[in-house]
This record gives structure tokens, C-alpha cells and sequence, in this order.
């Protein structure tokens, strides 16, 4: 049951003197940077166009600048929103740091690449702030996942430092409305892990009233009597209220009694953004809100209680001394070299920051290319079982889980036994949220562990498609300060049947989403040696399972060994041939081989084995040989990956071709259930055999 201390007088058993823990000073001289930053961004950085997006921390300021100085420990981290930077200045970044950034010039936050309210700050010796996202509440997963490697380090892991780490995750009270924050609430209350909620509610989404977002406009009290959660609400412009409340509510977490939300009622007293004039509220609920500004609130209670009059503006001059150097520094420094943008889309010979197991100081084994056959062939079902199982045995940092992985082994038993094994911490189910198990992966990810999610079907991963990009771009927006490296296990395509739901592909969206590392085994060994060199990198890969071959007798392979490792981007030739080659990967495979052996043309056929990266050498000087080009997929047509192979070979290789370059592929159409009908739309070998005739006749 949850405990619920709302808005009201502060409770007698608490003093209302200043608590002699929090460094008072420092909270002052904080939020006057705070308040000269805002008001030098909005008088004349933001009219001179040196900052493109400004958002005012007025109002928001005082609690978070507690919030902040209350994380001591080291591996203590918050992942804030776009009014989060007093919280930055407690945790330690530099003025001009933050000042620079918000001016999009070179280093900063993300060296001018993403906008300067976007923050993050990696600090391997004390707290950080996660990479924060554009979009409302897709902060809340990733530091639940946060929180759950900081059990995971301590629990299983065994290591000490971890013991009183926390995640802290803020959010407006609009965020509570998302996707995001209930998957999060769910995942944190049913594990009970260390996290805390802090939602400043300041009345208003942009224009919208909080009774829009929240029933009653209060999500604390709709939180009283959720399970597992401590609930605490107070008014966060109130001094020895909003200190309070935090140092509970941290300390609440730390002693590992279960997730904490602590709402703070505080006024925004600007607009959402420099150019929201707020003409949806009336000029009384302007004068209440600017009544109750924490600044004179702060003054009041420091002031003789623990400084002077004097002191006080001392310490204002040295704030507003110290952001007028910040601001000639930041003046000074250059916007990043233009080509640099390209850099850091995937992992390069520089480790990030933090994230991944390199950032943590681990190389995993190298591994070869040389397969080593051991035994009978085995089904990819088991290929896949058995990879998993052994990079979980000999690296301690691997971790499964998603819907139905644990005592069940997976809907298609991929992950059978594995938890029996390994035990429910590192092998387990999760609640029914792609959201919230995409996110909670890159939390891990990010705290040096190995996460492998699965979803279950390719069209469940819909929900997690922002958790998805926001993955696959953290290395580029914060320029190799963080990264997220996972193996995101996803089945796709038909399996004797099809459906709208359980047999898409679609792998072009996830080649189109950066950073991402893309792989479609077509066969057992290709599995072992993909997914193995996936789970030892140091970058995102959507490692995608072709339903209709997990068990097929085509793809199946002797086992290649334990050290098998195939590197991405370089494909297989399957079959050579002289008058025509054949591009294709997955499912396919297996079909145009059998169209070209039938066909008595010499065919070459080549399977891509990734996506992205993709072997463009291959393709091409297989071109220049045959002079004729067929790509087959099982995708949709408009768009599929085939119109880039197309588009390159005809940029590249157009006067080597002696016919068009060809596709055959799924019509613009969801797969159809009924066999007959799916048969009728999915390449066939007939048909596949027919374009071969028609090319190579050309």
C-alpha cells in the first residue's frame, strides 16, 4: 500500500529551520545561475539567434537543484527533460558547458548535433544524467533499466559500490499520461526496484490543463494506493518542504524498501518555451503563479537563518560574475567541423564514455571466422539456444528476457531451459509493454551490462519504435559519450501461414533507423556466427529470426563451434554463376537457390546476411560479372530494402548491365492467413524461376 502525504501545511514533526545536511549556499548560488542563464538566453542569446530552442527552469528550479545535490553516490544517475538543467548544475556540469551547448556550438552535450536542452553527462567518478529524449516520457523505461542493472551489479554481481545506487527520473505532469511512464511504474513496482519518480507538476502540457493528463490533476493521489509504491506530494516551491520530501524520498530508495514517486507542485513561470507567450492562461493564474516564485521563497528562509543580507548578494553577484565568463567562453568556441557530423553513427576505435561492455573495460573474446563443425546438423532453433547459452556462461554480464522467455523458453522455445540454468535473474519475463522492455534494456545497456530483449513478433515491436530510434541515435546525439549496445531478438516473416500480426518483415525500418546494426540469418551457422559477433560489439543490433526457418530442414548446420564470430557486412555466396546474380537474404535464400538450380542457367546467388551494414563490394563485383541483377525479398515492395540494392547497382554498376535491374517481392499488402492466398503474393520458386528465364533472355 502506498503512502500518501499530499499539499498541505508541513507536517509538525518536521522543522522548519534549514537542515544542516543540505549545503545551502551552494543551493543558492545555483539557482541564481539558473535564473541569470534563463535570463540571458531570453533578453539576448535567443533575439542575437545564438540559441535556436530555449526553455525556461523558472519556477522548476530551487526542488530540482535539492534533487540534485542529494545524488552522492557514484553510480547514481537521473535522466531528466528539457526544464532539467538546474539539476545538471547540482550534478556538477560546468556553466559554460551547459551554456555552450544550449548555443549548439562544438563540445557540450552532443558537439551542436542535437539541441541544447537534450541533455546527458557521463560521470564514471559520481552521478550522471542519462542521455535524456525529444520526446515526452521516454525517459521513464531506460532509468527503470537503470535501476534494474544497479540491482543486477549488486544482487548478482556481488559488487558493493552499487549498494545505494539509485535512478531518479523526471518528468512534467503531462508525461504521466505516456506509455512510458506506466510501463515503467509497472516494471518498477512489480520488481521493487530502486528508482525514483520525481514529476513536477506545474498545472499545464504546453496548453493543456493537468485535469486533462490526470484525473482530478493529481497523480499522487490517484498513486495512493498503488501497490509497491511509496507516494509522497508537497509543495516544491517551500524550502524546508521540498528538502524534506527529496531527502525521503531518496533515502526511501537507497534502503532498497521499493520505488518512490514524489510529486512537487511548482509554477512555470515562463512559457513552455521562449515562444509560447501563454495567452491560455489568465492574467489572475499568472499573478498566483509568480506569488509563488521559490527565489524570494529561498531568500526568506536562508536569510538571517543562515546568511546575511549581504552574503546573499554576494552570492548573487558571483552567480551572475560567473555566467557572464561562461558566456564569453562559450562565445569563443567554434561551431563543430562540418564533416565530423558524419562520425560516431556506430562504434568506431574511441570507446564511448559509458555504455556497453567496452565503456566498462571489457573486451570479449575476438573469435574467428573459420567455422569448426561439431556433430549432426542442428535446427537454428538450436543454433540459437545453444550461442545464447554459452555467451551467457562465459560472460556474467549477458542478460535475456521479454514476454514468455523464462519457465516457458520463448513462444518458439528458442530460450528453453535457459532460465533453469542461469537462474530468473539473468534469464526472465517481463510485463506485456515492448515499450517498457525496449527501455529497460537501454537503461542496462548504458550501465555496462549486455541486455538481449526479445519481442516476440516483428509487429509487436510498434510500441517500442521511439525507444528503437532513441536507441540507435544516442551515440551520435551525445558524440560518443553514451551508447546503448543490445541484441534486440525479433521472429519475422510467415511460418506455413500468415497474418497482419504475426508475419510481417519490415526489416527496411529498422535499416532506416541510424545505428542500428541489422542481421537476417538465412541457416544455423550464419545465426551462430551473427548473433555471437552481435552480443561481443559495441553496438545495437536487430538480430531478426525468420519464423519459416527456425526449424526448416534447409537451414540446418553442424554447430560451428564456440568461437565462431561472423563479421557484419560481408555476404555469402551460396552459388556461383556466370549469367545472372541473384541478391536475397532470409527466407528467400533457400527459394532462389532451388529457382536457380532448376532453371539451368548459371545463376549466382548471394545472401546478404545484414542489412546494415551490407555487402555493396560483393553485389557490385558479382554485377560486373554476370551483367544482370535480380532482388528478391519477401518485404513489401515500395521501399523494401531492394530499391537501395537497385538504386546502388544502377548508380554503380549501370554500364556493366546488359538487362534492367529486376525485383520480385510481397506486393503492397499486410500477409494474407489463408495458405492459398499467402502463396499467391510471397515470391515462389516458380516465380522466382520465371524472372531468371525472362533476364537472362533479355
Amino acid at each position: 500500500m502506498g503512502s500518501l502525504a499530499l499539499s498541505k501545511p508541513f507536517s509538525p514533526a518536521r522543522s522548519n529551520a534549514p537542515d544542516p545536511a543540505v549545503d545551502w549556499r551552494r543551493v543558492a548560488y545555483l539557482m541564481q545561475v539558473s535564473r541569470a542563464l534563463d535570463a540571458l538566453e531570453e533578453k539576448t542569446l535567443v533575439p542575437e539567434k545564438k540559441v535556436l530552442y530555449q526553455f525556461s527552469a523558472r519556477g522548476h528550479d530551487m526542488a530540482q537543484i535539492l534533487l540534485g545535490l542529494g545524488l552522492t553516490e557514484r553510480h547514481d544517475a537521473a535522466c531528466g527533460y528539457y526544464r532539467s538543467r538546474p539539476m545538471l548544475l547540482a550534478l556538477g556540469v560546468e556553466i559554460e558547458e551547459a551554456l555552450g551547448s544550449s548555443m549548439a556550438r562544438a563540445g557540450g552535450y552532443s558537439d551542436g548535433r542535437d539541441i541544447g536542452v537534450v541533455f546527458n553527462y557521463p560521470n564514471p567518478q559520481g552521478a550522471s544524467a542519462l542521455p535524456m529524449c525529444g520526446g515526452v516520457g521516454a525517459q521513464y523505461t531506460p532509468t527503470v533499466g537503470w535501476a534494474q542493472a544497479m540491482e543486477y551489479h549488486r544482487t548478482v554481481l556481488k559488487d558493493p559500490d552499487y549498494a545505494r545506487a539509485i535512478g531518479v527520473v523526471l518528468g512534467g505532469d503531462a508525461s504521466v499520461a505516456t506509455n512510458g511512464f506506466w510501463a515503467a511504474l509497472t516494471a518498477a513496482t512489480t520488481q521493487k526496484l530502486p528508482v525514483l519518480f520525481y514529476i513536477e507538476d506545474n498545472g499545464y502540457g504546453i496548453s493543456v490543463p493537468s485535469s486533462f493528463q490526470t484525473p482530478g490533476a493529481n497523480i499522487a493521489a490517484n498513486l495512493a494506493s498503488f501497490g509497491g509504491l511509496h507516494v509522497l506530494s508537497g509543495d516544491g516551491t517551500d524550502p524546508a518542504t521540498a528538502a524534506a520530501l527529496v531527502r525521503e524520498a531518496q533515502e526511501h530508495v537507497r534502503d532498497r524498501q521499493g520505488p518512490c514517486l514524489l510529486r512537487l507542485t511548482v509554477p512555470r513561470l515562463q512559457g513552455h518555451s521562449f515562444q509560447d507567450t501563454q495567452t491560455y492562461k489568465s492574467a489572475t493564474t499568472v499573478e498566483a503563479e509568480w506569488a509563488r516564485d521559490p527565489l524570494p521563497k529561498l531568500r526568506d528562509f536562508l536569510v538571517p537563518a543562515v546568511m546575511g543580507e549581504a552574503e546573499w548578494d554576494a552570492v548573487a553577484a558571483e552567480a551572475q560574475a560567473a555566467v557572464e565568463t561562461a558566456r564569453a567562453a562559450a562565445e569563443q568556441r567554434p561551431v563543430a567541423e562540418p564533416e565530423s557530423v558524419l562520425r560516431h553513427v556506430f562504434s568506431e576505435a574511441e570507446p564511448q564514455v559509458m555504455g556497453g561492455l567496452r565503456a566498462a573495460g571489457i573486451t570479449p573474446p575476438a573469435g574467428n571466422d573459420m567455422p569448426k563443425p561439431e556433430g549432426a546438423r542442428i535446427n537454428m532453433v538450436t543454433a540459437i539456444r545453444r550461442t545464447l547459452e554459452h555467451e551467457l556462461a562465459v560472460n556474467p554480464r549477458v542478460l535475456l528476457f521479454g514476454e514468455d522467455i523464462g519457465p516457458k523458453g520463448g513462444v518458439h522455445a528458442v530460450t528453453l531451459g535457459l532460465q533453469e540454468k542461469f537462474g530468473a535473474s539473468r534469464v526472465f519475463d517481463t510485463s506485456l509493454s515492448e515499450e517498457g522492455i525496449v527501455g529497460r534494456a537501454v537503461g542496462m545497456a548504458m550501465a555496462g551490462l549486455m541486455p538481449v530483449p526479445e519481442i516476440q513478433f516483428r509487429k509487436y515491436a510498434d510500441p517500442a519504435v521511439e525507444q528503437i530510434n532513441d536507441c540507435g541515435t544516442m551515440r551520435w546525439r551525445t558524440n560518443n559519450r553514451f551508447a546503448a549496445p543490445m541484441v534486440l531478438r525479433m521472429p519475422v516473416g510467415f511460418f506455413k501461414c500468415g497474418d497482419p500480426w504475426h508475419s510481417q518483415t519490415n526489416e527496411v525500418q529498422f535499416v532506416h533507423s541510424p545505428g542500428w546494426k541489422v542481421a537476417v540469418p538465412s541457416n544455423a551457422e550464419d545465426a551462430v556466427g551473427l548473433l555471437r559477433g552481435a552480443l561481443r560489439g559495441d553496438d545495437p543490433v536487430m538480430f531478426l529470426e525468420h519464423r519459416a526457418m527456425l526449424d526448416a530442414a534447409w537451414a540446418r548446420r553442424p554447430y560451428p563451434g564456440d568461437d565462431y564470430v561472423l563479421p557484419f557486412g560481408k555476404a555469402r555466396v551460396t552459388l556461383r554463376g556466370e549469367k545472372l546474380t541473384i541478391v536475397t537474404w532470409g527466407a528467400m535464400v533457400e527459394r532462389c537457390e532451388e529457382a536457380a538450380r532448376a532453371s539451368g542457367h548459371s545463376v549466382e546467388v548471394i545472401d546478404l546476411r545484414t542489412l546494415m551494414p551490407w555487402d555493396k563490394e560483393a553485389v557490385l563485383d558479382s554485377v560486373s560479372r554476370t551483367h544482370r541483377c535480380l532482388i528478391v525479398h519477401e518485404d513489401l515492395r515500395t521501399a523494401g530494402f531492394g530499391a537501395e540494392i537497385a538504386a546502388v547497382v544502377a548508380d554503380d554498376a549501370f554500364m556493366e548491365l546488359d538487362a534492367p535491374v529486376a525485383r520480385l517481392t510481397m506486393p503492397d499488402i499486410p500477409s494474407p492467413h489463408n495458405p492459398v492466398l499467402l502463396n499467391h503474393v510471397v515470391p515462389s520458386v516458380q516465380r522466382i524461376r520465371d524472372k531468371i528465364d525472362a533476364l537472362v533472355a533479355f
